[in-house]
């Protein structure tokens, strides 16, 4: 499912227009992205939690030269399932 078909399913699901739809979404998912850079947990009971994991930098390789690099420190957002989720997918 992607985007526009998420927005098309909440539009007919709720008995809104799509413009709605849309602004619902883009409204989720920027509150769950500006909650994440501010370092937040963020759960939604049943679904699941998104959080941020630091990856320390670490020694790499250059496939094309052989040439030894360091790859930066980065955060990475992570997502654990909750449990009416597992439930659902395990049906």
């Amino acid at each position: 499912m992607n985007k526009s078909q998420l927005i098309n399913e909440i539009a007919s699901s709720n008995n809104i227009t799509k413009a709605k739809a849309k602004q619902i979404v883009e409204s989720l998912v920027g509150g769950i992205s500006r909650s994440l850079s501010e370092g937040d947990l963020v759960q939604l009971p049943g679904f699941g939690s998104f959080s941020l994991s630091y990856h320390p930098e670490k020694q790499g390789r250059n496939p094309q030269t052989g040439e030894k690099i360091t790859i930066p420190g980065q955060n990475k957002v992570s997502f654990k399932a909750g449990s009416k989720l597992k439930q659902a997918l395990s049906n």
